[in-house]
């Protein structure tokens, strides 16, 4: 966990950022590209991990693939860093600008380009939000798999950026495993295509470098998503259980007996109260943890697979049970689970969203020492997180008012996603390494491996100006 300061801003910058600001204009033909007033470019100076603050140079907000290299090549010959942005979701800074440089906003390219149904296939400007993709291709009973708790908000430019996931992840995998090709620009403002709408490509797989790169190797301007056929049916059930480590166990042991349920979220007392209270979703407030274990298939494969789900949960006392049995009772269960993240602000001024994977085997182990350390450290942790696929959220709770306690608070986090290391997991699932985790790097990675990392950046960016500062840490002994 990191933290920064900065200092201010110097007049020369403030005169640079007008010339460039005017030469901008005139590259692009448009008056409307840049945003220059400060007060206007301090909606900008930070992401959804908003501990950390630095208003940009200036923000520039394209429109085209042709847009984004012009103004690149621009930026690469004036040696000007570019932060590119989504939707400003992150939560682990990763759109945190640097303030003689200039955040790129995709939130203009929201267009669907092409849209093929029957190839199940959708190409879409890099701006347009998860959630919308699905929309669109509703009419055809096609859905986009990866769903972010962030879906209505967050950009499929900023899901390839962290390789995000979401509940449904579990089956259906991440960003990486449901997007075919991408149409992506360089540090110097060239145009490349990776990937093939074929779903192969010959050559070296840079879409597999690119997605979860944080903007450090480029800009995807572009990108064709895989769509998927939605399921004749789906239905939850909500299992609760008397203490945390039950409900880990209880995942463990549905994935090792082969069940591959569409979706497992856990959730625990602490949100759980919060959830309820804010969204009313019928969750037992009773229980120490609950579970919601979605299936999916024909009615007849539901009932065989909920059965299934019963009874290897029995050997782990399960206190509560319910099985959603129409599709609004469904549609309420994820209406809390989604609203998660919304209802844990309630229960503090402040909360970090911590973010590491674990083998599905350690869960028990590692919520148990999760509670140790938040004792330790004297700070409630809210869990909401995806158990399927072992991606912890811890959430946890201080007031950043208080002294030292945002610094308590980010130690209780790094001990966390040390604990997720230590048992054979890593630091990301899918928000990224950004700020919050860069300097953890050394903790998972020797330091050949981290050269390594180095190497492929400066590979595509000799000059490490494309998103600075984020992912690897700050030490000229890593450097090759």
């Amino acid at each position: 966990m990191t933290s920064l300061t900065m200092p201010p801003v110097a007049e020369e910058t403030i005169a640079a950022a007008e010339h460039h600001a005017d030469q901008i204009e005139r590259l692009l033909e448009r008056k409307d590209v840049v945003v220059r007033h400060l007060d206007e470019r301090k909606l900008y100076e930070s992401d959804a991990l908003n501990s950390y603050t630095a208003v940009p140079m200036l923000v520039v907000l394209p429109y085209t693939t042709d847009d984004v290299a012009k103004i690149m090549a621009y930026c690469f010959r004036e040696k000007i860093a570019v932060v590119p942005r989504g939707a400003g979701t992150s939560l682990t800074g990763g759109a945190l600008p640097v303030r003689d440089g200039i955040v790129l906003s995709m939130a203009r390219m929201r267009a669907v380009l092409d849209y093929d149904p029957a190839s199940r296939l959708m190409r879409v400007q890099a701006g347009t939000t998860n959630l919308s993709i699905s929309d669109y291709a509703d009419g055809d009973n096609l859905f986009y798999a990866p769903d972010p708790s962030s879906q209505l908000a967050c950009t499929i430019g900023g899901n390839i950026a962290m390789n995000s996931g979401g509940a449904h992840s579990l089956k259906y995998g991440v960003t990486t495993n449901n997007i075919v090709a991408a149409t992506f620009v360089t540090a110097e403002g060239e145009v490349c295509t990776l990937g093939s709408a074929a779903g192969d490509s010959a050559g070296l797989d840079l879409m597999g470098i690119i997605t979860g790169s944080e903007g450090s190797l480029g800009l995807v301007t572009e990108v064709t998503v895989r769509l998927l056929p939605k399921a004749p049916g789906a239905r939850p059930i909500l299992l609760g259980f008397g203490d945390n480590a039950s409900a880990g166990s209880c995942v463990a042991a549905i994935i090792a007996a082969g069940i591959i349920p569409v979706a497992i979220e856990f959730m625990d007392k602490p949100s759980l109260q919060a959830i309820e209270h804010y969204a009313k979703a019928g969750y037992p407030t009773d229980c120490a943890a609950v579970l919601i274990v979605e299936v999916e298939g024909s009615e007849a494969e539901i009932d065989t697979l909920l059965e299934q789900v019963c009874a290897i949960a029995q050997p782990y006392q399960p206190t509560f049970q319910r099985i959603a049995k129409t599709e609004t009772e469904r549609e309420l269960l994820w209406k809390g689970r989604k609203a998660a993240f919304s209802a844990v602000g309630q229960l503090a001024p402040d909360y970090f969203c911590i973010d590491g994977v674990i083998p599905h085997g350690q869960l028990a182990h590692v919520l148990r020492k999760v509670e140790e350390i938040s004792t330790r450290y004297g700070l409630m942790v809210a869990n909401v997180f995806h158990a399927g696929d072992g991606n912890l959220h811890p959430l946890i709770l201080f007031d950043a008012n208080k002294d030292q306690e945002q610094e308590k608070a980010e130690a209780c986090g790094a001990e966390i996603l040390k604990l997720c290391v230590d048992v054979g997991g890593c630091l990301s699932g899918e928000h990224g390494i950004g700020v919050e985790k860069r300097d953890l790097m050394p903790y998972q990675f020797n330091a050949e491996t981290l050269r390594q990392h180095y190497r492929l950046r400066r590979a595509f960016d000799a000059e490490e100006r494309l998103n600075p500062g984020k992912i690897l840490p700050f030490s000229e002994e890593l450097r090759p």
